[in-house]
């Protein structure tokens, strides 16, 4: 398995690994980003960690030849039946290194395309657009050469595939990679009572929604001043679209949000909130809102790729267009007027996600994928 950042694997793959391992199979887990604590994590679930070199997000391409050729003398020496790689980089120059190596079975796993794949208000970057044919023109090469390669939702095959004409073997489509449900059980609520609580989760970047969360709280308030909004979320201060420190402060001080800053007990967060809201702008399959749902709460998300997987509109909750904040006020206001929506369109939730988004089965079909037999 080759992915970039060390904790995903035991973070986001612990149960698929430890399936695999049940069933006989030996894992190297491949990182590129990683501390000695993160490679003991890796070990302690039985899989072999393994460290090469892959600059994530830099566009040197004789630096990422030359990572690719020393990854594939790592996978040589390994001699896998299969490599499995996730991420767009590790997909890339993993499936390119795997193939120098000879690998007989090769599958890849995008879970989204990307910021250069987001649209935004104002249009993309010049350097956005640059960087967007490069991955582009790196696709062409790389994602042919796989015998499989996977997406979480159905609009990502389209937007790279069918756009671009690159030509794949075989495409599946899992759905959201899921979480362990035990983790996140169900908590309803027995009585609703004013100020309804509405959450945000993501880190505090524009194409997050978090310019569009402000701006419906800043409208609600007017008409609700007692209605909570809270964001969990950490500042990324090199991102230029973030939330700036002073724009966070001010909205804490004017009663806007309530930002307790770094948590580590979020389920515990989702469980004391009515409603969870994410108005991105593009997403995989977002973990986040599978974990509200499994918790039992309704859902307020963008009508867009990724997003829209996790709402059935009027159901489990409400989709709304991108971008629209005056759209996202009108829903917050129907869950505050109309609160017995909340336990309906939560016990919604949780149905879906049991149905949709429960680990076990997730990665028993995602393991069907990578055993199946040419």
């Amino acid at each position: 398995m080759i992915s970039t950042v060390a904790a995903s694997f035991y973070g986001f793959r612990a149960d698929l690994i430890r399936t695999l391992l049940n069933q006989g199979h030996e894992i190297y887990a491949l990182t590129s980003e990683y501390t000695a604590v993160d490679l003991k994590k890796i070990k302690q679930l039985g899989a072999i960690p393994v460290t090469y070199n892959l600059n994530r997000g830099g566009l040197n391409p004789l630096a990422d030849i030359i990572a690719t050729y020393q990854l594939s003398k790592k996978i040589k020496k390994i001699k896998p039946d299969l490599v499995f790689s996730y991420f767009s980089k590790p997909v890339i120059f993993g499936t390119l290194a795997a193939k120098l190596a000879k690998v007989p079975r090769i599958i890849g796993m995008l879970e989204g395309l990307g910021y250069t794949f987001t649209e935004q208000p104002e249009g993309l970057t010049k350097k956005t657009q640059l960087i967007k044919k490069i991955q582009v023109f790196l696709y062409k090469i790389a994602l042919p050469q796989l015998d499989q390669l996977i997406f979480l939702n159905s609009d990502d095959p389209k937007d790279l595939l069918e756009e671009y004409s690159i030509k794949v073997k075989k495409v599946e489509v899992l759905g959201g990679i899921g979480l362990n449900l035990r983790d996140y059980p169900f908590q309803p609520f027995n009585d609703i009572k004013p100020p309804i609580r509405f959450l945000f989760i993501g880190r505090l970047l524009k194409e997050k929604g978090i310019h569009e969360f402000v701006q419906a709280a800043k409208l609600v308030k007017e008409k609700y001043p007692e209605t909570e909004f809270t964001v969990l979320g950490a500042i990324d201060h090199a991102n230029l679209g973030a939330l700036s420190e002073d724009e966070l402060n001010q909205l804490i001080q004017s009663n806007i949000i309530n930002y307790p800053g770094h948590v580590s007990n979020v389920s515990e967060w989702v469980a004391k909130n009515h409603v969870f809201i994410l108005p991105s702008y593009r997403e995989g399959v977002p973990r986040s809102t599978q974990e509200a749902m499994a918790i039992g709460r309704a859902i307020i998300t963008t009508d867009v790729p990724g997003c829209r997987e996790t709402v059935v509109d009027r159901v489990n909750g409400f989709l709304v267009p991108k971008w629209n904040p005056e759209a996202m006020a009108e829903k917050i206001i129907y869950f505050i007027e109309h609160p017995k929506q909340i336990s309906v369109m939560g016990e919604a939730s949780y149905q879906i996600a049991k149905e949709k988004f429960d680990a076990s089965f997730v990665n028993q079909r995602l393991i069907e994928f990578l055993e199946e037999v040419e």
